[in-house]
């Protein structure tokens, strides 16, 4: 079989004109970028808004291994075969960040002939979101060294008397807004910034920083949950930065960054727009890390994708532990839409890693024993499967299982998970998913089950509401999302939760950062385990 980048190469695509009129966009609503990329303008909405709403597909994974389960792949593939079933269907997905792709995990196009096209340009820059989102955070990071050093340099009352603005008085030791760039680079997540030549002060005051990746910038996540340019810039000007010295926080809109923050993102807002290779139109849009931030693409995508046709494919990052849970308990409180139906993407090979039965790192080769049949691994693997099954229908989202073929799966060990799936109490479809070798043809049977769980009856179930304390919130999450047996608030959490009411966040959702690798906060936990104590840190 070719390479993704030969079969990629070897693809004659459509014009992203064409693509964006055929999924029902005017020729105003968006700009093109070159042959296969065009940014697409905020105001489609408007005009799209007595559409009717089509169906949400959620597609999760269960607990990731080093090998990959395919997520992207059966996103892209399913939203391929929805369209063979003459179905109207968009697909949206987040925007690669740098790290990975060029780090062991790779790019986000997908792979096979269920990949989006080309695949080079998503990987590498797209049209600069991601750029735009750090610099507008570095932004703010800059002009908060900046006050610190003008307003001490020749104290508070000179500052005042000089500027005219209030002096802040940011506690250097409570700064909590660092810097980001689109990589990951060790050596300076911990930095001392504003060092000088003996008996100068030019470059400001010392202090301890460092720097995140920018898909871990809060800007990122803001950008995913944004519903329009006001929304964003609301949201902005709450970022809080820093504190001052009396304890009290400091935001953007207090250092007045926040207007030109959201001036550098204006771009940014505007979804991505292009093509499968079957010429199925995709979305890209934001690309929050699912680990740290909710893990979804953004709501405006998916609310354009929504009015355009009849389902909108998406998927949240890691296993149904991490982004589905974001996106039940986060994303859809935040946009009224909940998912129609989650699709559970589950490999032989992966089933088998979560057994405990193998121990391997990325980037090391894997064990041929792996391919082989292996009833007792894959039994014991199972029950990471039958944990994502309970998770997802705890939300009352109907569910698929897509099993992820690759070349090397037994067609006996192919209808032994079958059967074991198909005998669950639970009301969950399975189908084997071939959009990798097949693309669209390959995941015929699966997007007739997706069709067949959206047309369900449900009642969507989030784990909390807005008006739960955040103690009751951060419980809901890790009691009954991940079968904590208690949760354990460190004096930092505690003193922490209580500022936030104090600061009227209280009725925030929660964001909990944990291990994906792991049901549990341990990453080396691989097998389901009842009764895990959680333990907070700060």
């Amino acid at each position: 079989m070719l390479s993704d980048v030969e079969i990629c190469r070897n693809t004659t695509l459509t014009s992203i004109s064409t693509i964006a009129k055929q999924a029902g966009l005017l020729e105003a609503e968006f700009e093109t970028q070159g042959s296969h990329k065009a940014k697409v303008s905020l105001n489609c909405l408007k005009r799209l808004a007595p559409n009717q709403t089509g169906k949400l597909v959620v597609v999760t994974a269960i607990t990731p291994t080093p090998l990959g389960e395919g997520k992207t792949v059966t996103t892209i593939g399913l939203a391929q075969g929805l369209a063979k079933l003459n179905q109207s269907v968009t697909a949206c997905i987040r925007q690669p960040s740098m790290g990975p792709v060029f780090g062991v995990k790779g790019g986000a196009a997908g792979g096979g002939y269920s990949q989006v096209a080309p695949m080079e340009e998503l990987n590498l820059h797209l049209t600069g979101d991601i750029h735009a989102v750090t610099a507008a955070h570095n932004l703010a990071a800059a002009a908060i060294d900046a006050r610190i050093y003008h307003e001490q340099r020749l104290g508070y009352d000179d500052f005042e008397a000089r500027s005219g603005l209030k002096a802040l008085n940011i506690d250097p030791n409570r700064v909590v807004w660092k810097r980001v760039m689109d990589h990951n680079d060790r050596a300076l997540r911990m930095v001392t910034v504003g060092k000088n030549e003996p008996r100068k002060t030019i470059n400001g005051y010392e202090r301890e920083g460092g720097f995140d990746i920018s898909a871990a910038s809060e800007l990122m996540a803001i950008l995913a949950l944004a519903s329009d340019l006001r929304d964003l810039r609301q949201r902005i000007g709450r970022i809080v930065l820093a504190y001052s010295h009396a304890g009290e926080p400091i935001t953007t809109e207090d250092l007045q960054v926040a207007g030109a923050m959201a001036v550098s993102m204006k771009a940014a807002i505007e979804p991505t727009l292009m093509q499968t290779l079957e010429g199925v139109p995709t979305l890209i849009h934001a690309g929050p890390f699912a680990n740290i931030a909710h893990g979804n693409s953004s709501i405006i995508a998916d609310n354009i994708a929504l009015k355009l046709g009849d389902y909108t494919v998406t998927e949240g990052g890691f296993g149904s532990d991490m982004g589905f849970e974001k996106a039940c308990n986060i994303k859809a409180q935040a946009s009224g839409k909940a998912p129609d139906c989650a699709v559970i993407v589950a490999t032989l090979r992966g089933l088998k890693a979560n057994s405990t039965h193998y121990n391997f790192l990325p980037g090391q080769p894997l064990p041929e024993s792996l391919f082989v049949d292996d009833h007792e691994a894959l039994v014991a693997g199972f029950e990471n499967l039958k944990w994502h099954i309970n998770n997802v229908n705890q939300y009352g989202v109907p569910a698929v299982v897509a099993i992820n073929r690759f070349p090397q799966d037994s067609d006996a060990e192919l209808a032994t998970l079958k059967a074991m799936i198909e005998a669950l109490p639970n009301q969950v479809q399975v189908a084997v998913s071939e959009g990798f070798a097949h693309g669209g043809e390959g995941t015929r049977e699966l997007a007739k089950k997706v069709m067949t769980q959206c047309a369900a009856p449900s009642t969507f179930r989030p784990l909390y509401s807005a008006d739960q304390c955040l103690e009751e919130k951060l419980m809901a999450v890790a009691e009954v999302g991940y079968g904590a047996g208690s949760v354990t608030l460190s004096d930092v959490a505690k003193q922490q939760l209580q500022q936030f009411k104090q600061q009227g966040l209280g009725d925030l959702a929660v964001c909990l950062a944990k291990t994906p690798l792991s049901i549990s906060t341990d990453g080396t936990i691989k097998a389901r385990r009842k009764g895990l104590m959680y333990r907070s840190a700060s």
